[in-house]
């Protein structure tokens, strides 16, 4: 399992994803939320498995039951960020990847691990 620094924690708006690049050419969205529990952090696939695109970094982040979900922006198919589940009721899904804040504060960096 390699980890990668994607980016500042700082540098990741609140409810926003950002896109970015593992090892292996692999995409990912990462995403930022307030939840009951408090601010997490999640890192999915990037491709919609309905489309092929890169796009989920720019979905619409919402909740269903309580979990959070990204919504595709093409088709607004919607997966839940926690383990990429989709809530179409078939067999796409999307990977989730291990993402933690490493260090504190203003150098806190965001590390994803594939």
């Amino acid at each position: 399992m390699a980890d990668t620094v994607i980016c500042a924690l700082k540098d990741l708006s609140v409810g926003v994803g950002a896109a970015a690049l593992l090892p292996g050419e692999v995409q990912v969205a990462v995403f930022r939320l307030h939840t009951a529990d408090g601010e997490q952090l999640y890192a999915v696939d990037n491709i919609d498995p309905y489309t092929g695109a890169g796009v989920l970094s720019r979905g619409i982040v919402g909740e269903v039951e309580g979990r959070p979900t990204i919504a595709s922006p093409l088709l607004k198919q919607k997966f839940f960020l926690d383990d990429g589940a989709s809530l179409q009721g078939d067999n796409h899904t999307i990977t989730t990847y291990a993402v933690r804040v490493d260090g504190e504060g203003d150098n806190a960096k965001v590390v994803v691990s594939n």
